[in-house]
This record gives C-alpha cells, sequence and structure tokens, in this order.
C-alpha cells in the first residue's frame, strides 16, 4: 500500500486502500498497524489534520479494529 509521509513526530507515514476500507499509519519507530472498515472521509480528515497523533488518538485508535504488521 502506498503511504504518504506526513510531519509528525510520531507518525512517518499514512496510507489508504479504498477497496478494504484499511487504514494504514507507520509510525517513527518503524512499526506498521492496519485499521479495519475506516469510512475514506475520516483518511483524508487525518491527512489534514494539524495533529496527526492527536486525530489518531480521538478519532481511529480506540474506535476501529486494528493489528500491528510490522
Amino acid at each position: 500500500m502506498y503511504r504518504t509521509s506526513v510531519n509528525s513526530s510520531n507518525i512517518q507515514s499514512i496510507g489508504y486502500d479504498p477497496q478494504s476500507s484499511v487504514l494504514e499509519v507507520e509510525f517513527t519507530s518503524g512499526d506498521v498497524y492496519q485499521y479495519f472498515n475506516v469510512p475514506e472521509y475520516l483518511y483524508q480528515q487525518f491527512l489534514q489534520a494539524s495533529s496527526h497523533g492527536q486525530f489518531l488518538n480521538d478519532n481511529i485508535r480506540y474506535n476501529y479494529r486494528y493489528q500491528k504488521t510490522s
């Protein structure tokens, strides 16, 4: 999945697959997580957020099932 680099102290890049509604987040630690059934509009808001880490915590992390992939 292609990921877009973002300017964040904790997040390296963010990607999204609209066919499967999977959001992928790569952290600066190198860990990659996939979040499932995330609406595309939320991904777009995530990309535009002034604080990506805060947006992840407030809107995604505790609301969607996820798995660590690496």
